[in-house]
């Protein structure tokens, strides 16, 4: 990409000479296969720092310097592909999850219309490659958590026709239908031991959308259970292997060897806390859980998934987003082929992607889903039941103690 050979220059020599020509090689091979990285929260930091007023002039990416990402950056570090997360914390769930996430999906639209020349918005593996061609960032969406549809199919549908690619099925929160990674610790229990039978619906419609399921934050018996069910491939947008860091964010060796057997993909994760489970970690540590992912699953299951600006601490090394051709660069060191490396820089997603657009087509004469999830398994404190068999309204059930008297007076009232 433009200015990307001046900064590996200035990388280089800072290298021995060995190094050097690792760097050039990663600069070689990315100029024509930019990495995909799947998971950036700009979009979050954004609407911490400006309240999504992007025409702010301390909003101007082009010199915002103090978050891991900015176009300068991006640049440097040949990213030809983000799925930018349109995360929104936990504690909107119940309450304005859906709006927010709205909000969130916006601001990625909009900073395709601020920087033209920068990113391309799109939603296809084509639409990727055509950004490769333009020498764009193609700018993808990723829901991350799935609170962000309120437990709705059609929430789910209208987010795919704004441009959602993926939504990862739950954040550090159960939702009604899909368990947590923190069900896997002592802090909370285990609710669905999965998917509830309505959570399985959501990866059925995600499948016959052509969304791609995220299993980054869901619980151990979440992973083999969508694994078994998806129609399609599915991702880890930013997760590493639990064989190195025992966190339990982190995939065990069982899970990758179903994502080998399944074509799907873990795009490793540079959060200090999930790659050395402390608070430092190297570039090294890193290109050790890659090297782990391939050598469980095969290097077709590797992918970068980053978390720039979604997490307080990364490796030496890896300290933006610019730093990638490091990487890149360790790995050739690790006598990863140039294909295994193209692979994980791009060609894995755009594989991945491609199968679950494929398995789209297969269903495309395949009604929507339309059962909607059962009221009582909601949270209803601030939430009508319109359409619902027990009646329209506001539901706010009576306490149990009142139950029997008021079944009694509608009795007699019913007689009278």
């Amino acid at each position: 990409m433009p200015g990307g050979s001046v900064w590996v220059l200035v990388l280089a020599l800072a290298l021995p000479s060995t190094g050097q020509q690792h760097l050039q090689e990663a600069e070689r091979i990315m100029s024509t296969t930019p990495v995909i990285d799947g998971h950036n929260d700009l979009p979050w930091q954004l609407l911490r720092k400006f309240y999504n007023q992007l025409r702010l002039p301390a909003a101007n990416l082009t010199l915002l310097n103090d978050t891991h990402t900015n176009i300068p950056k991006l640049r440097q570090g040949h990213v030809g592909g983000q799925f930018w997360s349109v995360y929104v914390p936990c504690e909107t769930q119940n309450k304005d999850a859906v709006r927010r996430t709205l909000e969130q999906m916006d601001v990625v639209q909009r900073m395709c219309d601020l920087y033209p020349e920068t990113f391309l918005c799109v939603t296809d593996s084509s639409g990727i490659r055509e950004a490769f061609r333009t020498g764009k960032v193609a700018s993808l969406i990723g829901v991350e958590g799935g609170h962000s549809i309120d437990s709705s199919l059609g929430v789910l549908r209208t987010l795919y026709r704004l441009g959602a690619r993926y939504m990862t099925l739950t954040h550090s929160c159960n939702t009604p239908w899909a368990d947590n990674w923190l069900v896997d610790t002592n802090d909370e229990e285990p609710v669905h031991h999965g998917l509830s039978p309505f959570g399985k619906m959501v990866v059925e419609e995600m499948n016959r959308l052509g969304m791609m399921v995220d299993l980054a934050h869901v619980s151990v018996d979440t992973m083999k259970m969508v694994l078994n069910i998806s129609k399609a491939p599915v991702i880890f947008s930013h997760s590493s292997a639990y064989s190195l860091c025992q966190h339990r964010r982190n995939v065990p060796d069982d899970v990758l060897q179903l994502v080998a057997s399944t074509g799907s993909l873990v795009m490793v994760n540079f959060y200090n806390a999930y790659v050395t489970c402390s608070e430092k970690a190297q570039l090294s540590d890193v290109a050790d859980h890659m090297d782990y992912v391939k050598k469980v699953a095969g290097a077709q299951a590797v992918g970068f998934g980053g978390d720039y600006d979604g997490v307080s601490g990364v490796p030496t090394g890896l300290e933006d987003v610019s730093k990638y051709p490091m990487l890149v660069a360790e790995l050739l060191a690790r006598n990863w082929t140039e294909q295994e490396v193209k692979g994980a820089l791009a060609e894995n997603l755009l594989r991945v992607l491609s199968r679950v657009e494929e398995v789209k087509r297969s269903l495309q004469g395949t009604a929507p889903l339309e059962t909607p999830i059962a009221f009582e398994e909601l949270e209803r404190s601030c939430r009508t039941s319109y359409g619902y068999s027990n009646g329209a309204g506001t539901a706010r059930a009576p306490p149990a103690a009142l139950a029997p008297p008021l079944a009694l007076a509608l009795l007699l009232a019913l007689l009278s």
